[in-house]
């Protein structure tokens, strides 16, 4: 309760406390209430009125009674009338009321409102601090709209006592949280970081949080209370303890004040002025020196204090990560804490580490404490400082150190707690992964991963061993050989049994030779294991089976008897009976020509990004813009670089490129099928690492892909977009010969795209990523064709969840079909609510007439008899023009593929000159296509000549590919 003055004393709530806490039992306190409620009901109904002091009695008696757990249906406009008294122990009373028992929704927040405005209008300060306390207490959004816009006039006034300052800057900081949209910002935004220079440290500490918060969402706003903050921070951390008494806690001069002017300082890259941040370097090295000075007191509150700054401190530090210096003294200083007997210090140590771990000036400096962090692991009996333990080991390991860290991630493996057991053996699998030198190394490691912890290695880790083991002929037979002898154990998990039955399945021939490894005890060594496995495991053995008929023709009647059994062909699970069916027949009456093509090894994996770093990430936390900007790499190789020309290479080998099968375009898999490469889950980093298991089918001509044209209508919209397209024609063309990259960025969003096309059809996968902390609300992305383009391009766009939350991506579908051929491009236009501001921006879809190409091999005969059969002059279309880019003849033929028509070799009786053909598919027509580049070395120039069967599609391919080049 308030402090009251003696001879402002209540004695007859001091004896309504009194009886209450003298009742004996629960029945008898609820009689006690019940009487003074009837009592004070009585009063408040009586024709007399109640004098103030009456008013303030029977208002704070309710008061406790609601406090005690009891409900208060009356006494409110009593309350309110309490505000327009000029007593301020009344008023206090008043306010207090109502900001516990009035809501929101409350029919007297008007006559409230009222009254907050005159005592703010009254220039009282005492008066003024109750009005905005009791604005803070509610925070509602009514409050927000009737008072948003005068708190900051009170807040800026020259003649604001410091006091109010502080209650104002808190208030605002109260309303600006529940309801950003109706804080304006105006003039007053540039003079409140002013505020930071007054006399007062506790306006300072009260507008340094509300300017931190405000600087979060409009940093540009704000730009100049850097200075501002490194010059407070600098007398702050230069003064002595006795220069700032009020504020000195401990020793510490302003802690507090302190932290925030570091956290403020996080939401800005390192100062440009050279003068400023070297004053800022030089209070972090005073900081840090402070550190290691002998402690001023014993008692914890010091070294508490002084703790927070220095986190705080070291925090700034890995934030900018711009001086080698500053990191390698605070890598230093955190290491001193990893052995500190308190738990909390130890536990901060660990996690700051692992962030500088990450920075390439102190991660070498991270490294020297290995050994403290691996005995915290063994003998730390916190576990979530032996979690963090073990992320730190994840984030400092390198090829020096990997098999050190992941010997002891192992040993820990097998007494780790169960909650972080999953994320142990992600963490290892990737690390052996990652750092494998030699493979058999990581075939050893990721088999005694499953033997120590196999309940918790998911699907993603042993589908990825197998992966490597297909793709690398120089471990296949070693593998075989060690699973062989792991499955002879009597226990074996049964994610040992998959990978072993798939291993020996596509390698067994590579031991067979050795009579302790021959076909029959291999096939009767995983037969055994058959009858302890579950469905899909027995259903792997079976297809493991139907192998060794082809691998091992010489038990392929023993194989048969196993398939031919009741126990197989009266199975009550369908999926079993089929297969055994199925593969008894195939091996009965199945040539060994055909059972060598149905059966034949699995060819190489394309090579993608792990699933399991992917699984590790959303265990981590759902996506971040962080996984997003590890994509940004795609701008260089915007077929200017050197990374492009590897994909041509590709092509030029049986195995498939990574993204030709996006679509599930490709053959079927073989019987002992190949797992899925990633989960469905993966995080967008995975989805641009052409992960093809993220994609349903989309077949050709199928009427499913366009079976809602309502919907499809709903999204697609003929009207022009009101705001200007970003950079139009950068972007556009970027994406003339790729399909996959970041498509547009600024502060707020980064937009990226990964698109297939197949015929004339085509599915593209749109990812919106938040690089704020706050959330879009209203997001609303619309594609939009023009009339003429709505009736050659039919868009099919999938809905989008309208929050974004910071830091986070959403995903939208666009299904494509190309009707007739077009020459423009449509508009995607985003629309979103961000910190109250409206955001509206529009960018070039890349859908262009090119990615409609499908390649079409020719000889030269054919192709210079078509040449001449399109020599109609409005079917050809030619540019002469200067080169942009280097002429390098790589990267000229991975432009020429990358655009969709085919690359002819020797057909043209200039070697230099360059020769493609190519169909363009669309619903009602197709439009062949020849194109010819020649190069002119020395004059830097090209000539670019398109034959095709339409002007208008020469013309407009003919503009598309001139841009690349």
């Amino acid at each position: 309760m308030p402090a009251v003055s003696k001879g402002d004393g209540m004695r007859g709530l001091a004896v309504f406390i009194s009886d209450i806490r003298n009742c004996k039992s629960k029945e008898a306190e609820i009689k006690r209430i019940n009487k003074e409620l009837a009592n004070i009901r009585s009063k408040f109904k009586g024709d007399k009125a109640l004098d103030g002091y009456s008013k303030k009695k029977y208002v704070c008696k309710l008061l406790f009674i609601f406090l005690l757990g009891h409900d208060i249906d009356f006494g409110h406009m009593e309350a309110v009338n309490l505000l327009s008294s000029n007593r301020y122990t009344e008023k206090q009373i008043g306010y207090l009321f109502i900001s516990v028992l009035v809501n929101s929704n409350s029919e007297l927040i008007r006559l409230i409102n009222n009254a907050i405005k005159n005592d703010l209008a009254s220039r009282n300060p005492t008066f003024m601090g109750l009005a905005l306390h009791c604005i803070a207490n509610v925070g509602s959004r009514e409050m927000a709209e009737a008072f948003a816009g005068e708190i900051p006039k009170i807040l800026v006034a020259g003649d604001t006592m410091d006091s109010v300052k502080q209650s104002a800057a808190l208030c605002l900081l109260r309303l600006y949280r529940t309801s950003p949209d109706l804080v304006p910002m105006g003039d007053w935004t540039s003079r409140v970081v002013h505020l930071l220079n007054d006399q007062h440290l506790g306006v300072v500490t009260a507008a340094t949080s509300l300017i931190t918060t405000l600087a979060q969402k409009n940093p540009e706003e704000f730009k100049t209370s850097v200075s501002l903050a490194v010059s407070r921070l600098s007398r702050i951390v230069t003064s002595a303890s006795t220069d700032l008494q009020d504020y000195t806690y401990y020793f510490v001069p302003a802690p507090w004040l302190s932290v925030k002017l570091l956290r403020l300082l996080q939401c800005y890259p390192p100062p440009e002025d050279p003068a400023v941040r070297g004053r800022l370097t030089e209070c972090l090295e005073t900081i840090l020196n402070k550190a290691q000075e002998p402690p001023k007191s014993k008692k914890v509150q010091h070294s508490n204090a002084k703790n927070a700054v220095l986190f705080e401190a070291i925090s700034l530090i890995i934030h900018h990560d711009s001086e080698p210096n500053l990191l390698v003294r605070a890598c230093n200083q955190l290491g001193q804490f990893l052995q500190h007997r308190e738990t909390n210090l130890r536990y901060l140590a660990l996690e700051s580490m692992c962030t500088l771990a990450s920075s390439e000036f102190s991660h070498e400096a991270v490294k020297t404490h290995i050994e403290t962090v691996i005995n915290a692991l063994k003998t730390e009996r916190d576990v979530s400082v032996r979690q963090r333990a073990v992320d730190l080991l994840y984030a400092m390991c390198d090829r020096s150190n990997a098999q050190q860290i992941v010997a002891e991630m192992l040993n820990y493996l097998e007494t780790a707690d169960y909650s972080i057991r999953e994320e142990i053996v992600l963490k290892v699998a990737i690390l052996a992964e990652k750092y494998a030198v030699d493979y058999t190394w990581y075939v050893d490691t990721i088999l005694n991963l499953i033997r120590i912890a196999g309940d918790y290695v998911s699907e993603e880790v042993w589908y990825r061993v197998i992966q490597i083991v297909i793709n690398r002929d120089d471990v296949q037979g070693y593998a075989a050989k060690t699973v062989f002898e792991a499955l002879q154990a009597p226990a074996c998990h049964e994610n040992l049994v998959k990978v072993g039955g798939y291993i020996l399945g596509e390698f067994g021939n590579l031991i067979a030779g050795d009579p302790r490894s021959s076909p029959l005890i291999q096939f009767n060594l995983l037969h055994s294991k058959f009858h302890l496995c579950s469905v899909p495991t027995r259903a792997l053995l079976l297809s493991t089976y139907i192998k060794f008929v082809n691998l091992f023709p010489e038990i392929k009647t023993t194989i048969q008897d196993v398939l031919r059994s009741d126990s197989q062909l009266k199975n009550a699970d369908v999926e079993l009976q089929q297969r055994a069916v199925e593969y008894l027949r195939l091996s009965t009456i199945a040539s060994t020509d055909i059972l060598a093509t149905v059966l034949e090894e699995m060819p190489p994996f394309p090579e993608r990004e792990s699933s399991i770093l992917a699984k590790l990430k959303k265990k981590k936390g759902p996506g971040t813009v962080t996984d997003l900007e590890e994509i940004k790499k795609e701008r260089s190789s915007d077929m200017n670089g050197s990374a492009e020309p590897a994909s041509v290479n590709a092509s030029a080998v049986s195995t498939p490129s990574p993204s030709a099968d996006l679509l599930g375009l490709g053959a079927a898999p073989l019987a002992n099928s190949a797992p899925p490469p990633s989960s469905s889950g993966s995080l967008l980093v995975d989805v641009f690492s052409d992960s093809a298991s993220a994609v349903a089918p989309l077949a050709p001509g199928s009427d499913d892909n366009f079976a809602s044209p309502d919907l499809a209508s709903s999204e697609v919209v003929s009207e022009e977009p009101a705001d200007t397209v970003h950079d139009a024609d950068e972007l556009f063309h970027k994406f003339v010969c790729k399909n996959n990259g970041v498509l547009f960025e600024n502060q707020l969003l980064q937009i990226g795209l990964k698109s297939e096309f197949r015929q004339n059809l085509g599915r593209m996968f749109i990812f919106y990523g938040n690089k704020t902390s706050t959330q879009f609300l209203n997001f609303t992305p619309t594609v939009i064709c023009s009339d003429d383009l709505q009736s050659s391009l039919n868009l099919q766009t999938k809905p989008v969840d309208p929050t974004v939350d910071g830091g986070a991506q959403v995903q939208q579908v666009v299904n494509i079909e190309c009707v007739s051929d077009f020459m423009e491009a449509p508009i995607l236009n985003i629309q979103f609510r961000y910190g109250g501001t409206f955001q509206n921006l529009s960018v070039k879809l890349p859908i262009t007439l090119n990615k409609f190409f499908q390649p079409t091999e020719m000889s030269s005969q054919d192709f210079f008899q078509r040449w001449k059969q399109l020599s109609n002059p409005k079917q050809e279309v030619q540019n002469i023009f200067k080169a942009k880019h280097p002429m390098d003849a790589e990267i000229t033929k991975a432009k020429i593929i990358g655009f969709g028509s085919a690359l002819l070799e020797e057909v043209d009786p200039n070697p230099a000159n360059f020769v493609g053909a190519g169909i363009i598919h669309t619903k009602t027509t197709q439009i062949g296509c020849l194109l010819r580049l020649e190069p002119n070395l020395q004059a830097q120039m090209y000539r670019l000549t398109l034959r095709t069967s339409k002007e208008a599609v020469s013309q407009r391919l003919c503009e598309l590919l001139s841009e690349q080049f």
